[in-house]
């Protein structure tokens, strides 16, 4: 039988993984930080956020756009099971992140995603399920549409805000700019396999668009590496 997924935030953790992570690694490493597109963010009730992934530094820029800081709740990441291992592992858990694993998906890490959201909370999915440095068209995977969905079968509208990351370079160097943009929040319009496949489309779409929005902002409209 496999183990229940647990996660929580540990209340003594948080403040000091935000002092270590906002106020050390992020303010000293990076020349500047942006936020765009604030105006998009839900300020309560539950949320999907569905950034792009280009660098680790992506784990530490949302909750600084995002977390306890602006509105009062956490970032609830999905991350992959092997991230959820050992010493990071016991941090992960206790700082609300939980795991799933991509080479066997099963029901229990959606369906506990889906229990996030019911108590209103704010769960990121990035829905490339990797890092990718290149910048190609979006190729998403379904899980996170099909999060959406059984949100809606279980009478739950949850938005869907798209997100977008830059750095100056490819690869973020130090002393580099960083941004990070919200777009506007998608619904899914209806339940099923063809909703969640239309989505994934929109989703694609006004990710690219929210990255461009960053990129420009830190000077790096066409990738260098």
């Amino acid at each position: 039988m496999a183990n229940p997924i647990r996660s929580v935030v540990a209340p003594w953790l948080a403040p000091a993984a935000m002092w270590a992570t906002q106020d050390l690694a992020l303010r000293c490493y990076f020349k500047a930080t942006k936020v765009l597109g604030a105006e998009h963010l839900p300020r309560g009730g539950p949320v999907l956020l569905a950034p792009t992934h280009r660098a680790r530094w992506d784990a530490l820029m949302l909750p600084l756009a995002a977390g306890r800081r602006i509105h009062g709740r956490d970032c609830r990441f999905m991350v992959t099971t092997t991230e959820m291992q050992g010493l990071q592992g016991w941090f992960l858990q206790r700082l609300g992140c939980f795991g799933i694993d991509q080479g066997h998906p099963g029901t229990g890490s959606l369906r506990y995603a889906l229990d996030l959201l019911t108590h209103g909370e704010q769960v990121v999915v990035f829905p490339e399920g990797k890092i990718s440095r290149e910048q190609e068209a979006l190729e998403l995977e379904p899980g996170l549409p099909r999060l959406a969905s059984l949100a809606q079968i279980k009478g739950l509208e949850v938005p869907v805000v798209p997100v977008g990351l830059a750095y100056s370079h490819q690869i973020p160097r130090f002393r580099d700019r960083a941004a990070l943009c919200f777009g506007a929040p998608l619904l899914i319009a209806g339940t099923g396999k063809k909703a969640a496949a239309e989505l994934s489309i929109r989703l694609a779409r006004e990710m690219r668009s929210a990255e461009e929005a960053a990129r420009t902002w830190v000077g790096n409209s066409s990738i260098t590496k």
